[in-house]
């Protein structure tokens, strides 16, 4: 039988995580149309209120009911308003291990949300659920999303050459992708005992590669 995430909401001094639902569609469009949004991941540009709706609707439910992985929505525990996201992706429950992934709304950035959210996602997935690894992979410009992940305690694990592909703005407006390395980070349960997550410089995005 294939394992599966259950629905859930995850505390910290500052955030709630839980399930997206359809009340996020308005802020999560905006979110993901930010420049930088659209620079390192794949989602699609521009980003519609129907894609967002597919998300929140069709493609989180069928990823967390399938066993391959969970969206959460990262919001503000005294305002309640959406500041990021978290996923997890490719869930092996026979290795115990995932991959992390998080994007920060271009107005909470600075203020350390990505590094808390995450270490909190991680805590939660090595406590209540048993994983053995995480996993993040960071585009080798995207010095912000490696320092979200030295900030929760990942360790540098390698570089993949030429595995992620980034997106710059060409002279007419428009879009078009570069080719550059991912570089792999590991988090496993002795390695957050020390890490602090409550607060940081700097936010970033880890990719969402697999988003489609």
């Amino acid at each position: 039988m294939t394992s599966t995430f259950p629905n859930i909401s995850i505390s910290t001094e500052r955030l709630v995580l839980r399930p997206l639902d359809t009340d996020d569609v308005p802020a999560l469009t905006e979110m993901m149309n930010d420049e930088q949004v659209a620079a390192w991941t794949d989602v699609p540009r521009p980003f519609t209120e129907r894609d967002a709706r597919t998300w929140v609707t069709e493609h989180a439910p069928a990823e967390r009911a399938a066993g391959r992985g969970l969206d959460l929505a990262v919001t503000e525990f005294l305002t309640q308003r959406l500041v990021g996201v978290v996923r997890l992706t490719g869930t092996d429950w026979h290795v115990r291990s995932t991959e992390l992934s998080y994007i920060i709304a271009p107005w909470a950035r600075g203020e350390g949300y990505a590094s808390e959210a995450a270490l909190a996602t991680a805590q939660w997935l090595f406590g209540d659920q048993k994983l053995e690894r995480v996993e993040l992979r960071t585009a080798a410009d995207n010095t912000a999303s490696q320092q979200v992940a030295q900030k929760i305690g990942c360790i540098n694990e390698g570089v993949l050459r030429n595995a992620c592909i980034a997106h710059v703005r060409t002279e007419d407006g428009g879009w078009t992708d570069v080719r550059t390395d991912f570089i792999v980070w590991s988090l496993l349960p002795e390695d957050v005992e020390g890490a602090d997550g409550q607060s940081a410089d700097t936010d970033g995005f880890a990719a969402y590669t697999d988003w489609n």
